[in-house]
């Protein structure tokens, strides 16, 4: 599960959140978590608070000036991808809820 997000969104900081803990009660699905905020500090104040327990949690500091939020077209909203093991998209932009009913 690939999960972009940033802490001043709070729909995508929420999602990313409620997807964390849901990946953490299953053992078949890793998630991928960047942020785009452009303050570590924020970042890491932010995990703290929401818990984000994954290892691969990640910043991308150069925000939406960034090449990987230009890539994904994160300007329109941010978005999370469920990939399976070759890396094929099989849903977007789900929901607990409905990762749970993938896995």
């Amino acid at each position: 599960l690939l999960s972009f997000w940033a802490s001043y969104d709070a729909p995508s900081r929420t999602q990313n959140a409620t997807l964390n803990y849901a990946v953490s009660q299953a053992n078949n699905v890793e998630m991928v978590s960047v942020s785009f905020d452009e303050y570590k500090s924020i970042f890491n104040e932010t995990i703290k608070k929401d818990k984000i327990t994954t290892p691969n949690c990640f910043v991308e500091t150069e925000g939406e000036q960034s090449e990987l939020y230009q890539t994904y077209r994160l300007h329109k909203g941010f978005k999370n991808y469920l990939l399976d093991e070759n890396g094929i998209i099989i849903a977007k932009d789900i929901n607990a809820k409905q990762l749970a009913a993938y896995l």
